[in-house]
């Protein structure tokens, strides 16, 4: 069996990865498992590794991560697939190859290929649900929508904090989730964005004050301000374009664009243009002039 593990979804291969090693010591144990750090190696290392018997094993499983990372082995690709034992099992680990390459083409057309790419919002909440199922929870999906935009689309981290509900409750409830999770800086500022767009000035202004609480300096707010800025741009100047086609042009994961084209729904180019010029204005006088940030910010805020 010769396996290949790609994607840019790193919690899923790490996951998939520890599955195919875990059962595969079940049954052979750890003395028949190798792994090669394929940069560090030369190529008759690995030839070597993978032509030899099992050692007090019916069979053996040989791990190889980064190979297209050594050039005379990703050369000589063919020849390494072709020269695996019918006792030996290879795993390929190759989380971001140059997909245009002569070597992927050989990964996919000659190995068993495993793509795993990060979800959308909708995938990562069904994703939630059954995950909470499978661990004797539960988890419904409006909920499990909510988590995701609380904590982001980081998938690692939101198994993390799936395990705290579960184990503090195993009926994940809304209320546990605020008790429990902590909103990520810029899943805060876009909230902050969508009361400020919704006339809720107060809610925003609480939003604001509860960042610098938490030491969160004015710069640091106004760049996440400025990347949402950019997100709204991305949004309200694709038209009609799938979010998930407008994040794979931009290299950026659906989730946060998904939600940008859901706000910048709300503001006319005109408002996105004049907001975009008055951040840059803080922003200059910001690092030219003695101006109080905090305030410019709160005013700024308070406009939109």
């Amino acid at each position: 069996m010769v396996v290949t593990l790609t994607g840019n979804n790193s919690y899923a291969l790490r996951r998939r990865l520890n599955q195919l090693i875990g059962e595969f010591v079940a049954e052979q144990g750890e003395l028949a498992l190798e792994r090669i750090e394929a940069e560090s190696v030369d190529l008759q290392a690995i030839l070597d590794a993978i032509q030899s018997l099992p050692f007090l094993a019916a069979r053996k499983m040989v791990v190889v991560r980064d190979l297209s990372a050594n050039k005379p082995a990703a050369e000589a690709i063919e020849q390494i697939i072709s020269s695996v034992e019918d006792s030996t099992d290879l795993i390929i680990y190759e989380p971001a190859p140059d997909k245009r390459t002569s070597y992927f083409k050989v990964l996919k057309s000659k190995t068993e290929l495993e793509e795993f790419n990060e979800l959308d919002t909708r995938s990562l909440a069904n994703w939630l649900a059954d995950e909470a199922k499978k661990q004797g929870g539960q988890l419904g999906l409006a909920d499990a929508n909510y988590l995701v935009e609380r904590i982001g689309a980081n998938q690692q981290m939101l198994a993390s904090e799936l395990g705290k509900l579960l184990t503090y409750d195993p009926q994940v409830t809304r209320a546990n989730i605020d008790l429990l999770t902590e909103p990520t800086p810029q899943g805060k500022i876009f909230e902050l964005l969508d009361a400020a767009f919704g006339g809720n000035k107060k809610r925003a202004l609480k939003l604001y004050e509860e960042q610098r609480a938490q030491r969160v300096e004015p710069q640091a707010i106004l760049a996440m301000i400025a990347w949402q800025l950019q997100l709204l741009a991305l949004a309200k100047y694709s038209k009609d374009k799938p979010a998930t086609t407008v994040a794979k042009d931009a290299g950026l994961n659906p989730y946060p664009v998904t939600k940008a084209k859901n706000l910048a729904a709300k503001i006319s180019k005109n408002e996105l243009n004049k907001m975009v010029d008055e951040a840059l204005d803080i922003d200059w006088r910001g690092k030219t002039t003695a101006i109080d940030l905090d305030e410019a910010l709160k005013t700024y805020i308070t406009t939109l």
